[in-house]
């Protein structure tokens, strides 16, 4: 069995610390309906002032432990056996024109196993799972969280079963089948596999993946926080993440808030929420009590969701710490990828370009100030949707070698 973790449901402040699964706060969970954000997600807590003096005794302990003591999990051989997490972060000097330069690094989440920042999700939702006898996991995806799940599953010999949406990108699906889990296509949208993903779960009591709704989803992306802050020598000032439901950026604010807590850190930096103009519902309600969630449209697919299920705790990290929302179009999505490929050499999906447009209309506007450490979020590869960008690429015709002119090739 798990060590007894601490749930604190966001919603009502109620209290959990038995073992074993947990999903959002059951009391809460009353008041959700279907196709609604979700009230009752739970933040996993940890005996702070206990490993505060650890740290004492020993300053980079936590390091060295690979940070089990924030994990919700025995022991790291619960992990699977694939490198997830430790991925690059590439750092260049980046012109403002006439006021200076501004230090941009792009976290490269592409380099984890199933090729996006999914597997750190996955990697904890399986561990929790290996120590709790469990086998076999549900999740609804529109391909990455899927085919993490699957992969990471594949790894750890546990069987997954995904939902997708009927239009979900085919390169994702082809990973999920590849790694061998049973793959659900669903008549509708993310938002109608998540829901049927749910009432699954609660039929035949499988064990489920969902964003927000399993809170080891958060602490699995929590991570990129503790790479970030081995990695830099001194805490970004701005970090860009592309946005859809919104567990992402809330992993990100939850990892700094345990540094925060810790007093490793002194303040969270500013992290912008980045979304589609199509798929903007976050950024839209942060500052309405009357929700109003639109039919999400947009190229980006990881971050085309008409619900964002996490909205509830997002909006709190967001305002509570200060962070800021931008909005960018589809064209400045695929204008973002081309300048990513073709100027640093990575291949990202649309939904991690998103992101990188969102620090270039930050420059454009003049929001990026001069000697500011900047980090973008690349949370996925390109070669997952590979049509998105095709569309504007102008495909050589074939040569013909006998009347071959060199010159005019070079």
């Amino acid at each position: 069995m798990s060590k007894e973790n601490t749930y604190i449901c966001i919603n009502c402040g109620a209290s959990f610390t038995d073992k074993g699964v947990h999903y959002i706060c059951k009391e809460c969970a009353l008041e959700n309906k279907e196709g609604q954000a979700l009230k009752g997600v739970l933040k996993v807590v940890y005996p702070y002032s206990e490993i505060k003096k650890k740290l004492v005794l020993q300053a980079d302990y936590l390091v060295k432990s690979d940070y089990l003591d924030l994990l919700p999990i025995e022991s790291l051989s619960s992990l699977p056996p694939l490198l997830v997490g430790k991925t690059p972060l590439y750092t260049s000097e980046q012109s403002l024109e006439d006021r200076g330069s501004f230090s941009l690094h792009l976290k490269v989440e592409s380099s984890n196993p199933t090729f996006s920042f999914k597997d750190r999700a996955s990697a904890l939702v399986s561990a929790f799972a290996k120590e709790n006898g469990i086998h076999t996991i549900v999740a609804a995806s529109t391909g990455n969280a899927g085919s993490s799940l699957a992969g990471i599953c594949a790894s750890q010999n546990q069987k997954a079963i995904i939902f997708v949406p009927e239009n979900a990108p085919k390169a994702k699906l082809t990973q999920v089948l590849m790694y061998g889990a049973k793959l659900i296509p669903v008549k509708g949208n993310y938002d109608d596999a998540y829901d049927l993903s749910l009432k699954i779960t609660e039929k035949y009591g499988l064990y489920n993946r969902n964003t927000a709704f399993n809170p080891m989803t958060i602490e699995g992306k929590k991570t990129v926080a503790f790479e970030l802050f081995e990695q830099m020598n001194e805490m970004p000032d701005k970090i860009f993440v592309p946005v859809g439901d919104g567990v992402i950026i809330s992993g990100l604010y939850k990892g700094f808030e345990d540094l925060l807590r810790l007093d490793l850190i002194k303040k969270i930096p500013e992290i912008i929420a980045v979304q589609a103009e199509g798929s903007s519902n976050l950024i839209n309600n942060l500052d309405s009590d009357n929700l109003n969630f639109e039919v999400a449209s947009t190229v980006a697919d990881s971050i085309s969701v008409d619900i964002p299920r996490n909205f509830y705790m997002a909006k709190d990290f967001l305002l509570r710490y200060g962070g800021k929302g931008v909005k960018v179009s589809d064209i400045e999505i695929i204008k973002a990828s081309g300048h990513l490929a073709s100027q640093f050499g990575l291949f990202v999906e649309p939904a991690a370009a998103a992101a990188y447009a969102g620090i270039c209309k930050f420059k454009h506007e003049s929001k990026i100030v001069r000697n500011e450490n900047v980090v973008v979020l690349l949370t996925g590869n390109g070669l997952k949707d590979i049509d998105t960008v095709s569309g504007s690429l102008d495909f050589p015709d074939a040569i013909d070698i006998d009347t071959l002119d060199f010159e005019q090739i070079i």
